[in-house]
């Protein structure tokens, strides 16, 4: 992990992220990217925001929140990039991640409910949605880089495996026990032997340093990987995603996204490769 991006809108959730990357950094050896994405209004987000007065007053109001919002003393020692992009916060990230070979997202997230959250969504559960790299959502300050529990719930089934490896290292990385999870639902049940069989095929393919297989029954898949992250007082939970989009989304929803959205402990997304 050489790169770590970090999107700000300078607010509290965004230092929890900042923090985060920071000890993350710090473990890796890699450099931060903070970026502001600067969704200018309509009148000119067409021009060249370097041109005109009104746009190059915003840039140089973002530059100088990111003045202050970098002058911490938990930042010491770490190589800081800043940026600005002015255009729609999904487009604007997923423009960096690829043209500056970002290998994790950290965000802090307020998250969404109710209507808002079927209709609109946070913009953390949007970058979810659209990332095809590792996404690190947080809603309240992680203490240390120190993950000793790490819950990583996933379906098992053959086009989750490439986001089972992700996690793999990532748990791995952090000599983290990794406790596996099939979660059984009413509406999905599987026996306990076929969800063995599924995870210790996994297992068998990849082993991580330190794990354990976990089956837990729930009313609902993001109801189980709650509750059993709560009882074993997770530090982290992971979870893969398919990132639907559109109709797709709106009527099977995302896993991924519901856990980010409702969880209180660091939630760390991996992409489904379909």
């Amino acid at each position: 992990m050489k790169n770590i991006l970090v999107p700000t809108d300078f607010s509290p959730q965004s230092e929890y992220a900042l923090k985060a990357a920071a000890q993350l950094a710090k473990k890796y050896d890699a450099q931060i990217h903070l970026l502001h994405v600067l969704e200018l209004p309509i009148h000119l987000a067409s021009v060249d925001s370097g041109q005109i007065p009104e746009a190059l007053f915003f840039l140089k109001l973002a530059h100088q929140r990111f003045e202050k919002f970098m002058d911490k003393p938990y930042l010491k020692g770490i190589k800081i990039h800043e940026s600005v992009e002015s255009q729609k916060m999904v487009d604007g990230i997923a423009h960096f991640v690829k043209s500056n070979d970002v290998d994790l997202i950290v965000m802090g997230s307020s998250g969404a409910s109710g209507i808002k959250e079927m209709f609109i969504g946070s913009n953390t559960e949007k970058v979810v949605r659209n990332s095809d790299i590792p996404v690190l959502i947080l809603k309240e300050e992680m203490k240390n880089a120190e993950i000793n529990n790490f819950v990583y719930a996933c379906d098992f089934e053959t086009t989750s495996y490439n986001s089972y490896k992700k996690a793999v290292e990532f748990a791995d990385d952090f000599d983290a026990e990794m406790h596996l999870l099939f979660v059984n639902t009413p509406n999905q049940f599987t026996t306990t032997n076929e969800s063995e069989m599924r995870m210790s095929e996994f297992v068998g393919k990849l082993k991580p340093k330190n794990y354990s297989l976990n089956i837990y029954n729930d009313d609902t898949i993001e109801q189980g990987i709650l509750n059993f992250s709560r009882s074993i007082n997770a530090d982290m939970i992971g979870v893969s995603t398919h990132g639907r989009r559109g109709l797709n989304h709106f009527f099977n929803g995302s896993i991924g996204e519901d856990v980010a959205n409702h969880a209180i402990r660091p939630v760390i997304t991996f992409k489904i490769e379909e």
